[in-house]
C-alpha cells in the first residue's frame, strides 16, 4: 500500500512540475520533450513522465506525434478565447452575487494583495501569483470559491498568453490599476462598474495575443496538422 501511494505521489508531483514549467514558459512552445531526459533530470523512472505527458496532452499543452516525439504545444488562440469565455462568464457572474455586507477578513486579504502588487520592481512571476490570488479572492468574496478550480483547469493556453503579455509589458502597473478599479467598485457595492472594469481587464489579453503573435508567430498554433521537426532543446539547466 505504501508503494502504491508513493507511486501516485511521484506521478502527481511530476505532472504538476511539468505543467508549471510549461505554463511559466520554462518549457517554451514548440520545445521537444524527451522522456529519457526528463526522467533523468527529475530522478524518476520514465513511467510517471510518460503518464504526465499523456495528461498534459489531454489538456492540449503537449502534442504527441507517433514515431517523432512529444512537443510542448504552441499557444492556441482558439483555446485562449474559449478559456477567456469561461473565465469571463464565471467572474462577472460572481460579481453580481457579492453580498451586501462583505466579509471584512476577505476584504483585508484583497487589500494586502493589492499592496504587494504595488511593490516597486516586483518580480513578474510573483505578480502573476498575486494576480491569480486576487481573482480567486474575489470569487471567495462572492461565495463562489469552489468555481476557481474549474477555471484553473481550463486556462492553460490562456495563462501562457497572459504571461507573454505580462513579460512583453515589462511592468505590471497597468494591471495593478485595473485590479484596483475592480476592487474599489466591488467594495463600494457598484456591481455594474465592477463588471465593466473586470470585462475590460480580462479582454486585454486579446490585444496582447495579437501584438505578440504578429511579432513572434512561432510561439502560436497555426492550426496546421504538420508534424514539427525534432531538434535538440535544453529542457532546463
Amino acid at each position: 500500500m505504501v508503494g502504491t501511494n508513493t507511486k501516485k505521489t511521484s506521478r502527481r508531483a511530476v505532472y504538476e512540475l511539468l505543467r508549471k514549467r510549461v505554463l511559466t514558459m520554462e518549457l517554451p512552445p514548440g520545445a521537444a520533450l524527451s522522456e529519457n531526459e526528463l526522467a533523468a533530470a527529475l530522478g524518476v523512472s520514465r513511467t510517471p513522465v510518460r503518464e504526465s505527458l499523456i495528461l498534459l496532452a489531454e489538456e492540449g499543452l503537449v502534442q504527441v506525434f507517433p514515431q517523432v516525439g512529444s512537443f510542448v504545444s504552441r499557444v492556441d488562440p482558439v483555446k485562449v478565447a474559449d478559456a477567456q469565455f469561461l473565465r469571463e462568464a464565471v467572474e462577472l457572474a460572481a460579481l453580481d452575487d457579492l453580498p451586501p455586507v462583505l466579509d471584512p477578513s476577505l476584504v483585508r486579504d484583497l487589500e494586502t494583495n493589492l499592496e504587494r502588487q504595488r511593490q516597486p520592481g516586483i518580480d513578474l512571476e510573483e505578480f502573476f501569483a498575486l494576480d491569480e490570488a486576487f481573482h480567486q479572492g474575489l470569487l471567495r468574496l462572492s461565495g463562489h470559491a469552489n468555481a476557481w478550480a474549474t477555471v484553473v483547469a481550463a486556462k492553460g493556453h490562456l495563462d501562457r498568453a497572459r504571461r507573454l503579455g505580462l513579460y512583453d509589458a515589462s511592468s505590471p502597473s497597468a494591471f495593478v490599476l485595473q485590479h484596483t478599479e475592480i476592487f474599489d467598485a466591488a467594495t463600494r457595492g457598484d456591481a455594474q462598474l465592477a463588471r465593466t472594469a473586470m470585462r475590460t481587464h480580462l479582454r486585454a489579453v486579446f490585444d496582447d495575443v495579437e501584438r505578440i503573435r504578429a511579432r513572434s508567430p512561432e510561439l502560436f498554433s497555426s492550426n496546421s496538422t504538420s508534424v514539427p521537426t525534432r531538434r535538440s532543446i535544453a529542457v532546463w539547466e
